[in-house]
């Protein structure tokens, strides 16, 4: 093990009464300091980035409106620069704790260098096509895509290595008998059979295919949620976070290209939150946890079409929004029930809950978290151009104007 054999260079183990090496201090101190200390930086960054950006937008509007275009391409570059460069540092950080803790080996080194260059890449790349390019937009979007392909092939490295070691259950304390088992599979099968009626029930008049202005806007909404979703201000010990709106930009995505679209965008999403917070025991669990769950973010705009709604849209967005955090609640649901029965316990007492109360009430969670978004995003759709571009890009007349 190269990897492990350098990392133990600059690093003390821990051995257990039998002189066998249990693990790395550097594993316990370092690498969660640095998650919880770039949080905390990023989501200063991220205020401060914001305040400043704002603060040049009113001056430049004021002074000079008809530079405000090149300024939103600037702006909209920096943006998703910063998206990119948070994704990449908290997936380093991610992949580097899972081979501290002996997960997943060796294997974990070679996505790590592939994520490093590209945050060096995309930065520079979005920097420079600021300045210079004609396209900055378009180039962005490439960058942040290239960090979202290197993310999944990085994830589905680990996780195969992981769920290959059969050490899920184990190393989480959890026993799943032949019936749990048995649900756990067959509430996946019957909840993707879920996502499959609303793309192509709901979604059969959405615009077939992906198309480059799609695809670009599918991996900069991706980038920019990853990004949001490490401000957290409440984590929950078994799983599961209330964040700073963090899936705004996939329910916005769904609302401008449709549920089928919009789907897709969560589920990949959503294997993008199994590398950030990683808490799998079964490979059902894993796909109700994460790609099943995220994906039913693309159900945010089922009400988008709906032509009496038209004169209110924060209505069609608020009503998707719903929707949308119910079915991930469902998801997250049978999750806990039928995966998670052993963690329930009284949080005061200690004393045993029946699964189906515990995993109702810890997953409440995902309604805090779609408060936020809608409170956000009845602002956003508050917007008359907002909402003009957005509904042009979804009935596709005349996108290009959007």
């Amino acid at each position: 093990m190269l990897f492990n054999t350098l990392l133990a260079a600059y690093s003390d183990t821990v051995t257990n009464a039998d002189g066998d090496v249990e693990g790395f201090v550097y594993s316990d101190v370092w690498t969660s300091y640095a998650k919880d200390g770039l949080s905390a930086v990023f989501l200063w960054s991220a205020v401060a980035l914001a305040v400043i950006l704002l603060a040049v937008g009113i001056f430049v509007y004021f002074k000079n409106r008809d530079r405000m275009k090149n300024f939103i391409t600037v702006a909209v570059a920096l943006g998703v620069g910063f998206a990119v460069a948070v994704t990449c540092a908290m997936l380093a950080l991610e992949f580097m704790e899972m081979v501290e803790e002996g997960v997943v080996f060796d294997l974990v080194l070679y996505p790590t260098v592939v994520l490093g260059a590209c945050v060096v890449l995309g930065a520079a790349a979005v920097y420079i096509c600021s300045l210079f390019g004609k396209n900055p937009f378009k180039i962005a979007a490439i960058c942040a895509l290239s960090v979202v392909g290197a993310a999944l092939v990085a994830l589905l490295v680990c996780l195969g290595v992981y769920l290959a070691t059969g050490q899920g259950e184990h190393n989480n304390g959890v026993t799943i008998d032949l019936t749990e088992n048995v649900l756990l599979y067959v509430s996946a099968a019957v909840l993707v059979g879920g996502l499959f009626f609303i793309a192509f029930f709901f979604g059969r008049k959405d615009k077939k295919g992906f198309d480059s202005k799609s695809i670009a806007y599918a991996a900069i909404c991706i980038a920019m949620s990853f990004a949001l979703s490490y401000l957290a201000p409440i984590k929950l010990p078994q799983g599961g976070s209330v964040t700073i709106a963090s899936l705004l930009p996939l329910m916005v995505y769904s609302y401008m290209f449709g549920v089928k679209k919009g789907i897709f965008a969560g589920f990949i999403y959503g294997l993008l939150q199994a590398v950030q917070d990683p808490w799998i025991i079964h490979p059902a669990q894993f796909l109700l946890d994460y790609p099943i769950a995220f994906a039913f973010i693309g159900a945010a705009g089922l009400f988008a079409n709906v032509k009496k709604l038209d004169k209110f849209p924060q209505l069609q967005f608020g009503l998707g929004a719903i929707l949308a955090g119910t079915l991930r609640y469902l998801s997250h649901v049978l999750s806990g029930v039928f995966a998670f029965s052993e963690y329930a316990f009284h949080w005061t007492t200690g004393e045993a809950m029946n699964p189906w109360l515990y995993s109702l009430g810890y997953n409440s969670f995902v309604f805090a978290d779609v408060a936020i978004v809608i409170v956000v995003g009845v602002l956003v759709f508050s917007s008359r151009a907002f909402v003009k571009a957005a509904r042009k890009y979804r009935r596709g007349d005349d996108a290009e104007s959007a």
